[in-house]
């Protein structure tokens, strides 16, 4: 790997790490010595960037620094299409659009020779979803699960039998052939998961949940870990 190349890769492990990283991890990474890791990071602090740390307690990156856009490397632009690809594929229309539009500014964006992973990338999303009705506005719902608010459904369940439910929105999901909403029941005082082509109706009610967003989605995440389920972050 070239030093220019090892150099952006250090920032790019230290940008997405919580905790300090050590430089035997940075060396583990980079398939390196620590000592050109050592060197590594004394040539990025004497460029300016903002580095704290030493040597066997580990460096963390401050969280201001940024670094010019799109200077990606050819698997990151694929991850980036990867994505788009399957949100465009998959989302609501209106995400769907925006991950369109994503791309083209990202093809406009990036350096010629770059161009071609993502006019023809190697990877590719699965198929679109077969057409399904969903019974709510998913735009809307993507903004009172933002701002912490509640919707009221009418529903049909499992047996085609109509129930109402208020509900805290954590997030949409998807599955593999249908979106999914999954939020706070207050009818069945838990988290359930509904399939927006069997909602009926929604209203969209302006009246907060009980606790943070924040709260709320760490509840979610330790009501699917331990039932076992698997839903998008």
């Amino acid at each position: 790997m070239r030093r220019a190349d090892r150099l952006f890769r250090i920032i790019q492990l230290l940008r997405r790490a919580k905790r300090p990283v050590t430089a035997e991890t940075l060396a583990g990474e980079l398939e390196t010595s620590k000592r050109s890791v050592y060197r590594d990071i004394a040539e990025l602090m004497a460029q300016q960037v903002p580095i704290r740390g030493e040597a066997g307690l580990g460096y963390v990156l401050d969280r201001q620094f940024d670094m010019p856009p799109l200077m990606l490397t050819p698997d990151e632009l694929e991850a980036a299409v990867l994505g788009a690809q399957w949100v465009a594929m998959r989302g609501d229309p209106v995400l769907a659009n925006a991950a369109r539009d994503l791309l083209a500014k990202i093809t406009q964006s990036v350096p010629e020779r770059l161009r071609a992973f993502l006019i023809e990338p190697s990877v590719s999303a699965p198929a679109p979803l077969s057409a399904t009705t969903d019974g709510i506005d998913l735009t809307k719902l993507r903004l009172w699960i933002r701002t912490g608010r509640k919707v009221r459904l009418r529903y049909l369940d499992e047996r085609n039998e109509e129930t109402e439910r208020t509900i805290w929105p954590v997030v949409v999901g998807y599955a593999e052939t249908v979106r999914l909403v999954a939020g706070w029941c207050e009818l069945r005082q838990g988290f359930r998961h509904f399939r927006t082509d069997r909602i009926v109706a929604a209203q969209f009610i302006d009246e907060r949940i009980d606790c943070s967003q924040t709260d709320l989605r760490a509840r979610w995440k330790r009501h699917i870990t331990a039932q076992g389920l698997r839903m998008p972050e």
